[in-house]
């Protein structure tokens, strides 16, 4: 039985790794569950899977819930305790699930820790990729990807040799606005952002699809994950979303993981990794399936693509940069306060405001993510 640390356990990959758990009660046992305020949902999660410890970030929040818990399970309350929940003892595997730049420490706490990490913040290998593997390297711990793309990856890689990769290619649904070009995207509605075509996602990360920095941020993700150079990633637009994700080698051959569009696949991969486990989750039937098709992504209308790309080149903070910036923007059309075109100026005029740090640690990027989302938040004001 593996002892989990669920990080994130009230969002969209946190509630569906405890499906996942829920599925499999001989296997998995949940140590920890820590979020950052919804108290309704993770109650119900403590009297389900009474963990020894449940976190939230907001001290508020953490006192309410407090008061409510009676069945046994510690809570504790604030950012610290939160980076501290990812090094529980007991806990075998931490899933980090949080959203954002705020996921960085809980994932640095667990590597010190020897934790090994069943990945889904993705934010954590674009701002600070370097010190994530090197550390996770140092502490001799697994990185286990929980994206559906970059599990793909991980499971065509299983047996090959490294060096014999030609190139890794990404597949993307396209979003929403699959074939639109700039002038129709001019007024488009929060509603139509987040009427994701395959997928059912929280809304930060849906809004990233329909721009395509989610699979900006995943082409620098596969850069830190597999070793592999930016002019051998290749992004490819699957609106299907049937294959996950490909490795071409070197003499032609490409393997392919295909799957249903359903995020419990990749997470049960991950919290059961290095076996496989049975599951009732939807199978492919190749009989229905009259059409698998592939495009070139449309890189001039949808920026996101291109301006991770460029920031994974350069690398040092430019990543950090971009993330804050997104993270401010998305915030502020989710709000209603910017249109969706308006992303990616904000994005744009942050990251060319800012010159260029080579030279990164912890300190460094939290400072750049601070001025980043400063700048950011002054666009989103004129």
């Amino acid at each position: 039985m593996k002892n989990l640390a669920v990080m994130g356990s009230t969002g969209s990959i946190g509630t569906q790794t405890l499906d996942v758990v829920r599925r499999n009660p001989d296997d998995f046992h949940v140590s920890v569950l820590a979020a950052n305020k919804n108290v309704d949902l993770i109650e119900k999660q403590i009297n389900e899977f009474h963990p020894e410890l449940a976190v939230l970030s907001d001290e508020g929040a953490a006192k309410e819930l407090a008061g409510r818990i009676t069945c046994g399970t510690r809570v504790a309350g604030g950012r610290q305790a939160f980076i501290d929940a990812a090094a529980y003892p007991g806990a075998d595997l931490v899933v980090t699930a949080m959203m954002g730049f705020a996921g960085l420490e809980p994932t640095m706490r667990a590597l010190d820790a020897h934790k090994d990490i069943a990945l889904a913040n993705k934010e954590t290998l674009v701002v600070a990729g370097e010190l994530v593997m090197k550390r996770a390297k140092e502490q001799d711990v697994k990185i286990l990807p929980v994206d559906s793309e970059h599990c793909a990856i991980f499971q065509c890689l299983e047996g090959e040799k490294h060096d014999t990769v030609e190139k890794i290619i990404l597949t993307c649904s396209g979003g929403p606005f699959r074939g639109k070009k700039k002038n129709e995207l001019e007024n488009v509605s929060i509603r139509d952002v987040l009427a994701h075509p395959t997928w059912t996602m929280g809304k930060k990360i849906t809004v990233d699809s329909a721009t395509l920095v989610n699979k900006g941020f995943e082409v620098i993700e596969a850069h830190w994950l597999y070793d592999m150079p930016y002019d051998r990633i290749q992004v490819v637009v699957h609106p299907q979303s049937v294959v996950h994700s490909m490795v071409q080698y070197d003499d032609g051959a490409v393997m392919a993981q295909l799957g249903s569009p359903d995020m419990r696949l990749p997470i049960q991969y991950a919290l059961t990794y290095p076996g496989r486990k049975p599951s009732n989750f939807e199978r492919l039937d190749f009989w229905d399936m009259h059409d698998l098709t592939f495009e070139k992504p449309d890189t001039d209308t949808f920026r996101g693509l291109e301006l991770a790309y460029e920031a994974g080149r350069e690398g040092g903070t430019r990543p950090c940069v971009l993330n804050a910036a997104n993270e401010v923007a998305v915030a502020a059309f989710l709000a209603g306060r910017i249109g969706f075109l308006d992303i990616f100026r904000i994005i744009e005029d942050t990251l060319s405001a800012r010159t260029n740090q080579n030279d990164i640690d912890m300190e460094v990027l939290k400072q750049e993510d601070a001025w980043a989302r400063s700048y950011a938040s002054r666009l989103v004001e004129r």
